[in-house]
């Protein structure tokens, strides 16, 4: 059989992936980063002790993402774990910063023996793709709303790219999202809403902090650090890439990410994982509308956020001027199509569909319990939804058939 070559690459196939790249950078920075500082405030660190934790949450989330995405070929993108950054802000107050460090590193190598057992893998490949697709469309969801709710605080700015949107779709749809954000950029800077005058471009420099381990450190901050991480950011990261037809095992990505957060945590990086919500950015149509092409959006990730953390906080605190209706607005609007698809797949089988729909209300529903978020509830409801309406729990190669089916 003759050996088909991939068509050559050329400017105009990197143009999309490379913006949904960046794209995803400015979300994470623009929306969730704040918590990093708040953390860093709480616990009495220094400004170089800040500055190391951008460097090394920056350059580990960079390295892991562009390594993980040029081996495999497939979009993985990997960020630093929002809702244990979220934790922290309470668990740094009453945990010194050298036990806090061990705990990272004990949570990190956690991380790799899962990565090296198989199970998480063995664990996903088990959930009904309906079910996981109304996880993500849940998770998702909020975005998608946000895109529309700033039009109250900011009529203007959300109107203009909301319209842009839409007609940017109707005539040349590979380019929306780039259109986008390149006219809401233009639109913000001629209305001088971005203030970089107080910015200086400077060299991080990473500092050391010898780690010290105790039983309260695992038990107040690993152990939460680990599950959080888990249910909060792997479980709904892994599922965005089978969404969109991605099927690269779990296993290398935990003990890539793991071993990196192990590396890093000495400089102060609480913990990163592969990605899920600015995943679903790159992960998508939007991205490229030959999924093959799709990994390019992973390397350049990676790219933009090694810059970042080489300038350390200065590059993040770029991210974080940029007001924050342009940031959910750009975000919702990027994650449109994946939304749509989402729910497309939730409601696609008739047997699976209303307990589809159980876990995408409950997902959206963000339920919060016993210090776990949103995503590891809306899971278990949707999976006891399915196993009672059904009577039977899916086998593996009943969920593999099924998932082929769904993504063609």
């Amino acid at each position: 059989m003759p050996v088909v070559s991939a068509p050559p690459l050329r400017l105009s196939d990197l143009v999309p992936p490379v913006v949904a790249g960046l794209i995803s950078v400015i979300v994470n920075y623009g929306g969730t980063f704040i918590l990093v500082f708040q953390a860093a405030r709480v616990a009495g660190l220094s400004s170089e002790l800040t500055a190391s934790w951008v460097w090394s949450v920056s350059i580990g989330v960079g390295v892991t993402g562009l390594f993980l995405s040029w081996v495999s070929r497939e979009p993985i993108i990997t960020a630093w774990s929002t809702p244990a950054a979220a934790f922290l802000v309470v668990a740094l107050s009453a945990t010194p910063y050298a036990e806090a460090i061990g705990a990272y590193m004990i949570s990190a190598a956690a991380f790799v023996l899962l990565g090296l057992s198989g199970y998480f893998e063995k664990l996903i490949r088990m959930i009904p793709p309906g079910v996981a697709a109304g996880l993500l469309g849940g998770i998702l969801l909020q975005f998608g709303i946000g895109a529309f709710g700033g039009m109250s605080v900011d009529p203007v700015l959300v109107g203009l790219l909301i319209g842009a949107y839409v007609l940017f779709k109707r005539f040349t749809a590979r380019y929306a999202v780039v259109g986008i954000l390149v006219l809401g950029l233009g639109y913000l800077l001629a209305q001088d809403r971005v203030d970089l005058s107080g910015l200086a471009l400077q060299f991080a420099a990473p500092v050391f902090t010898r780690p010290e381990f105790s039983i309260n450190g695992l038990l107040s901050v690993a152990l939460p650090l680990f599950l959080i991480t888990l249910t909060g950011q792997y479980m709904p990261g892994m599922l965005v890439l089978r969404n969109d037809g991605f099927k690269t095992s779990a296993n290398p990505i935990l003990t890539v990410t793991g071993l990196g957060s192990l590396l890093m945590a000495p400089f102060g990086s609480h913990a990163f994982n592969v990605a899920a919500i600015t995943a679903a950015i790159c992960t998508g149509k939007d991205a490229s509308q030959d999924p093959s092409r799709r990994w390019i959006a992973g390397v350049a990730a990676g790219v933009f956020y090694i810059l970042v953390g080489v300038f350390g906080v200065t590059l993040a605190a770029v991210f974080m001027a940029l007001p924050a209706t342009f940031i959910t607005t750009l975000a919702g609007l990027a994650l449109l199509g994946t939304i749509g698809s989402s729910l497309a797949n939730a409601m696609a089988d008739i047997k699976s569909r209303e307990a589809s729909l159980i876990t995408f209300l409950a997902s959206a529903a963000n339920i919060t319990l016993l210090g776990i978020g949103g995503a590891f509830w809306g899971l278990l409801i949707g999976l006891a939804a399915y196993a009672l309406l059904n009577g039977r729990w899916p086998s593996r190669k009943a969920s593999l058939a099924k998932t082929k089916e769904v993504s063609r």
